[in-house]
């Protein structure tokens, strides 16, 4: 075939290749993407790449949200805004919106040049090679690229969601612990008030040492849950400081002085399994990754005999002969290397991706149900604090007053009893934390599972295998 007919076909082959590939970086579109995916759980909120952690904006507007009480709705924004775990996920889509990009670009051209001597005689020899092999599989490169980035915002998406959650979960405990916290002081205050009238009572023989050894154990009980109660105060309120990313100035921040209240009705959803099925976004990455390993394997079956195919265009001058002009054409022999080998482990890592596949579905399922089990109980625990346990010590009380102010009971029976009746308000509190933590993950189970460790595509180690093709 003439040059000018090889430049031709060139041409036709590489053109519809060249308008395919022209993509440009895009990581605000994807990021947008999340946004829109995410809005659910994160109350509507955007996000944005932070390149400064020290932007005086952000920091003026987090401690405008820090002045008053922090609500739970301020907690998720200043958890969005502020985390640096979030950050360095959030450019993943950076990384995968460049690798997007640059599997759409061509093979650079080699150039080569020599220069020959015989006697008087100088000849120049000039090529120009062309991968053609990366070139006619530069479509399906695109493909698989996009589908990854397009897995990548997925992931991302459920990492939004998550740490939302996180928030919310670290907000809800935060405040309870506070609220216990204050009902220990209660405790610890109605014993030792009972403590020090048993000493007195004591001092002048009207207490004997088993009644008075029983109302110190009442202190002492009172003093070791208030103990615990500070614990749990210091560990939940670092475990929202560090979900929220504060540090420094920003770390005396108040709370609200109690939970909300409990709803009236738990939520009835018979329809909760199929609906988490079609928005699970780890099911929907694990479906978006077995496609694209399908796509590497058809790939390495196309390319599996030609993995080196090049095209030379020669240009010869001499100083004594006419120019020589000339097409090369460079082909792999498979004489000892049939990719058997390769295309056996790309024939696994597919199969491992469709195991997979199936595994989360599986998993989601079950997630679901447990989540709505979960919430439900927690739901009926905390009714029945509100509508059962907490109004008859109420009523217990307000008899056992009635019954001291007619002389017939002590003052020790009466602060016995307002011991038990706070440890009972104490618990109502922690049922109530345990039903708003099982609604978050409830609301979160419908896209992902609520524990990182139940993931169980990665995108790390999937793209790497993608590259065995």
């Amino acid at each position: 075939m003439h040059v000018s007919g090889i430049r031709r076909l060139l041409v036709l082959v590489c053109l519809p290749v060249i308008l395919a590939g022209c993509a440009s970086l895009a990581p605000d579109q994807s990021l947008e993407r999340v946004s829109q995916a995410s809005t659910t759980l994160t109350d509507g909120h955007s996000l944005k790449f932070v390149e400064n952690r020290a932007d005086p904006v952000a920091k003026e507007h987090i401690d405008s949200l820090l002045a008053d009480p922090l609500t739970l709705e301020a907690a998720v924004e200043i958890a969005l805004l502020n985390s640096p775990g979030l950050q360095a996920s959030l450019f993943d889509l950076g990384i995968a919106d460049a690798e997007r990009v640059q599997a759409s670009r061509l093979p650079n051209p080699g150039f080569s040049i020599g220069r020959y001597t015989q006697g008087s005689e100088v000849e120049w020899e000039r090529g120009l090679h062309l991968n053609l092999a990366r070139l006619i599989s530069l479509p399906m490169t695109q493909r698989i690229a996009a589908g990854q980035s397009e897995q990548v915002e997925r992931e991302v998406s459920l990492t939004v969601m998550r740490l939302a959650t996180e928030a919310r979960i670290a907000w809800y405990r935060a405040v309870a612990a506070e609220q216990s916290l204050a009902y220990s002081k209660q405790v610890m205050e109605a014993a030792d008030a009972a403590a020090e009238l048993a000493r007195r009572m004591a001092g002048v023989g009207n207490f004997n040492a088993l009644q008075q050894a029983r109302e110190q154990t009442f202190y002492a009980d009172a003093a070791l849950g208030l103990l615990q109660a500070e614990r749990e105060r210091t560990a939940s309120r670092e475990a929202l400081i560090r979900t929220l990313g504060l540090w420094g100035d920003q770390l005396e921040f108040a709370l609200p002085q109690r939970l909300p209240d409990l709803p009236e009705e738990a939520l009835a959803q018979p329809e909760i399994e199929r609906q988490a099925m079609a928005s699970r976004l780890d099911v929907q990455a694990a479906q978006l990754n077995t496609t694209r390993m399908a796509d590497a394997l058809s790939l390495g079956r196309a390319t599996r005999f030609i993995n080196v195919l090049e095209l030379g265009l020669e240009h010869s001058s001499s100083n004594e002969d006419a120019v020589k002009r000339g097409v090369e054409i460079s082909v792999e022999l498979p004489l000892f290397d049939w990719s058997g080998s390769r295309m056996a482990r790309n024939e696994a890592v597919y199969m491992q991706a469709v195991h997979r596949t199936a595994e989360v579905a599986i998993n989601a399922r079950s997630q679901v149900r447990e989540s709505y089990q979960v919430y439900r109980s927690s739901w009926d625990v905390a009714a029945h604090y509100r509508d059962e346990i907490v109004p008859l010590r109420k009523r217990i009380s307000e008899e056992q007053l009635l019954r001291y102010n007619a002389m017939f009971v002590s003052v020790f029976d009466l602060l016995a009893d307002a011991r038990e009746q706070i440890a009972t308000v104490n618990s109502y509190v922690q049922a109530q934390r345990d039903f708003w933590v099982a609604q978050a993950e409830l609301d979160l189970v419908r896209y992902g599972p609520v524990s990182p460790s139940q993931t169980v595509v990665s995108t790390a180690s999937v793209s790497t295998r993608a590259k065995g093709h």
